[in-house]
């Protein structure tokens, strides 16, 4: 994502706690940000479900398709592990390292 684009970009700040609770929360959020680039900041999340990541996968998809940038920034720990667990490459989110 260049530059220009990135501050374009509307950002998500995904909640601590990514469980079963938050598919609704979430999948409002992404439906509310649908049309134009979309930062999605996974730094504090400190517990993530099969089914948000499911559903991220599939706003990637969404995203993709109507050719809008989508990324994901600074995943945690925890969240780079359920990505793993589900045999999930973090290339597939467009996931972005943190800058030190």
């Amino acid at each position: 994502m260049s530059a220009e684009t990135e501050n374009q970009a509307g950002r998500l700040e995904l909640d601590e706690n990514l469980d079963l609770t938050a598919v609704a929360p979430l999948h409002q959020s992404l439906l509310s940000a649908r049309g134009g680039a979309l930062v999605v900041d996974a730094s504090q999340v400190d517990r993530v479900g099969a089914q948000c990541i499911q559903l991220l996968l599939s706003a990637k998809k969404s995203w993709g398709d109507d050719d809008v940038p989508f990324h994901l920034e600074a995943p945690s720990e925890t969240f780079l592990s359920a990505l793993a667990l589900l045999g999930v490459e973090p290339e597939s989110l467009h996931v972005k390292e943190a800058t030190q």
